[in-house]
């Protein structure tokens, strides 16, 4: 399964045809070639394999990531426990 991810646009190369992104913190590159609509400072796209695939709305950009948070944050958890468990297990 792939997953896009929404972030917002935070610079623009027009002359080289990329956004700069901020997702989740990360600041990263990513090419317009896909896109058939103009992208802005401040706009929300997704952001799939180094491609920007389209726009999406601030309200929906938002939810969507507060579940990757959400996510990222259950993940991070349950790693926590099995290192507990295996550290346990190594002093019994």
């Amino acid at each position: 399964m792939c997953l896009a991810i929404p972030s917002k646009v935070v610079a623009i190369d027009k002359e080289n045809n990329l956004a700069t992104l901020d997702t989740l913190g990360v600041m990263r590159e990513a090419s317009l070639d896909l896109m058939d609509e103009d992208v802005e400072i401040g706009d929300y796209v997704l952001l799939h394999i180094g491609y920007v695939m389209g726009k999406i709305d601030a309200q929906q950009a938002q939810l969507s990531l507060e579940t990757y948070e959400e996510i990222l944050k259950s993940i991070e958890e349950e790693e926590n426990l099995c290192a507990d468990f295996t550290h346990r297990e190594k002093q019994n």
